[in-house]
C-alpha cells in the first residue's frame, strides 16, 4: 500500500505544475509510451535512465488497466515523481481520466474501493497534458489539439481539445478529420501538418494507438508503446532526444527497446 504522504505530496506537485510542461534546453529527454500495468517496463526505464542527471523522463500516459500490475505501476511512478519532481513528468492518458467518464477496460479502477477511486481519480485528474521543448518536439498522449501555441497552457479537462489530447487518433491519410470510428476522433495528414505549423513544432511523440504506424507524416510523428499489454507493436520502445539539438524529424531521435 502506497504511503499516504506520497499521495498527498504528489497532489501538491500536480497542483503546482502547469498543464503544459516546458522541458529543459539541455540534456536528453527520454519519452516513454503507455506502460499499462507493465511494472517491469517502468522499473527497467527507471533503472536505466533515472540515475543519469542529464536525462529528463516524460511518461506519455496510460499507466493503469490492461496489465497485471496497475496499482504497483502507478504507485511506483507517483513515488518516483515525488522524489524527482523536476526530472520526471507524468502526462495524462485516457486511462487516467476515469474521474471524467467511464471506459473499458478499467480493471484497475474497478478493483478500487469507492474511497480509493475518489482519491486516485482526483489525483490523476491533475496531471499535465503536454510536454514540449525548444528544439522542435511536442509530446502528448493521443492527438494534437487544434490551438495556437499561446493557447496550449489553457487546456483543461473536459474541453474538446483535452479530449483530442487524451483520446484522439491519427491515420496517415490525406485528410483533416476522418470521423470517430469506435468513438475516437481520428485525424489525418492535413490536420497534423496544419496544427504542427501553428504550434511551431517539427516532431510529435505520442502513444495511445497500438495499431497505428509507428512513424507517420513524412517522419514527423512517432507513436511508441512501452508495455507488453499489447501485441502490436511486439516490443517495448522508448525515444531519446537531445534537447539541446534541433530535431527536424523522427530520424533525429534514438528509438530504443527496453
Amino acid at each position: 500500500m502506497l504511503d499516504r504522504k506520497i499521495l498527498h505530496d504528489a497532489g501538491q506537485i500536480f497542483d503546482e505544475e502547469p498543464r503544459l510542461i516546458e522541458l529543459p534546453q539541455t540534456g536528453y529527454g527520454v519519452f516513454v509510451g503507455d506502460t499499462h500495468g507493465d511494472l517491469n517496463a517502468t522499473q527497467t526505464v527507471l533503472e536505466n535512465y533515472l540515475g543519469k542527471k542529464d536525462k529528463t523522463l516524460v511518461f506519455l500516459g496510460d499507466y493503469v488497466d490492461r496489465g497485471p500490475h496497475s496499482r504497483e505501476n502507478i504507485d511506483l511512478l507517483l513515488e518516483t515523481k515525488v522524489r524527482n519532481r523536476n526530472r520526471v513528468y507524468l502526462l495524462m492518458g485516457n486511462h487516467e481520466g476515469y474521474k471524467f467518464g467511464s471506459f473499458s477496460p478499467a480493471d484497475f479502477w474497478e478493483s478500487l474501493s469507492w474511497e480509493e477511486k475518489e482519491e486516485y481519480g482526483s489525483l490523476l485528474a491533475k496531471l499535465p497534458l503536454v510536454a514540449q521543448s525548444k528544439n522542435g518536439i511536442i509530446s502528448l498522449h493521443g492527438a494534437l489539439p487544434d490551438v495556437r501555441q499561446d493557447q496550449l497552457a489553457g487546456i483543461e479537462p473536459i474541453m474538446e481539445q483535452w479530449e483530442r489530447i487524451i483520446w484522439g487518433d491519427f491515420q496517415d491519410k490525406d485528410y483533416e478529420y476522418m470521423g470517430s470510428p469506435g468513438g475516437r476522433h481520428t485525424f489525418g495528414r492535413k490536420y497534423f501538418e496544419r496544427v504542427m505549423r501553428g504550434l511551431g513544432k517539427k516532431v510529435l511523440i505520442r502513444s495511445h494507438q497500438p495499431r497505428a504506424l509507428q512513424i507517420m507524416f513524412d517522419n514527423k510523428c512517432l507513436t511508441i508503446f512501452t508495455s507488453h499489454a499489447y501485441t502490436y507493436p511486439p516490443y517495448r520502445s522508448i525515444a531519446v532526444a537531445d534537447l539541446g539539438k534541433e530535431t527536424a524529424s523522427v530520424d533525429g531521435l534514438d528509438i530504443r527497446t527496453v
